[in-house]
Parts: structure tokens; C-alpha cells; sequence
């Protein structure tokens, strides 16, 4: 699995707590989830807030990072 973590990605996913609610944008895609679990420091597990649906950050991301990626805190 790459390495979607790193530095580069500044302090946004250090700065992740558990049972707080995120808005994630990705390439015109807009995700609102509450992060359930921090699995390892390179996994997280989540819980959409609509569909009430879990799955990991590494699925998000699993395409990379457009250029309108960001993550704040809802």
C-alpha cells in the first residue's frame, strides 16, 4: 500500500481525534464522517455521518490527493 501519510500531507492527520466529526474534499468528492478508531498511525477507521457506513481512510484515499484535497473539522 502506498504511503498516502506522509509529511507532505502537513499536520492534518496528526491532528485526527477520535469521536469528532470531519468534512474530507477529494477530487469534487465531499465525504462527512466521525473518526471511530485510530487503527495505526497510517489507518483510520470511519463512520459516515448520512449512511451511518464504516470504512478505512486508506479507502478514501486510495486514488491520491487532487488538488482540491482537504480535511476540517465539522
Amino acid at each position: 500500500m502506498q504511503n498516502f501519510f506522509s509529511s507532505s500531507m502537513g499536520i492534518a492527520f496528526n491532528s485526527l481525534r477520535v469521536g469528532k466529526k470531519y468534512r474530507l474534499v477529494n477530487y469534487r468528492e465531499v465525504f462527512d464522517f466521525e473518526l471511530m478508531e485510530i487503527v495505526d498511525r497510517h489507518e483510520f477507521r470511519l463512520k459516515d455521518i448520512h449512511t451511518l457506513e464504516e470504512y478505512f481512510m486508506s479507502d478514501l484515499l486510495r486514488f491520491g490527493r487532487g488538488n482540491d484535497f482537504s480535511i476540517i473539522e465539522r
